[in-house]
C-alpha cells in the first residue's frame, strides 16, 4: 500500500516536470493570448454600454459592473487617454 501511495507521488512529480517543461518557452504566449481574450470580451461588453447591437446581450449586462472596475486598464491599453464612454469616467 505504501509502495502505490510512492509510485503515485512520483508519477504525479514527474508529470508536474514534464508539464513545466513543456509549458515554460510559452508562458509568455499564453500570458498574451489570455490578455487579448480579455480584451476581446472587455470590447464586447463595452459595446453594450455604448448601444452597438450585442449578440450576447442577455449575459453581458449583468456583468458591466464587473466590468468597469477593468475599463481603465483597458482603455489605456488600447491608446486612448480617457474613457471612451461618456457616462463613465475613470480617469
Amino acid at each position: 500500500m505504501r509502495a502505490l501511495a510512492r509510485l503515485r507521488h512520483a508519477q504525479a512529480r514527474f508529470s508536474a516536470g514534464l508539464r513545466e517543461f513543456y509549458v515554460a518557452p510559452y508562458r509568455r504566449t499564453f500570458a498574451r493570448a489570455r490578455r487579448d481574450e480579455d480584451d476581446l470580451f472587455t470590447m464586447i461588453v463595452m459595446a453594450e454600454a455604448l448601444g452597438v447591437p450585442n449578440p450576447a446581450s442577455y449575459y453581458t449586462l449583468e456583468l458591466l459592473p464587473v466590468m468597469h472596475e477593468r475599463l481603465h486598464d483597458w482603455h489605456r491599453r488600447m491608446g486612448m487617454d480617457r474613457s471612451p464612454l461618456e457616462h463613465v469616467s475613470c480617469c
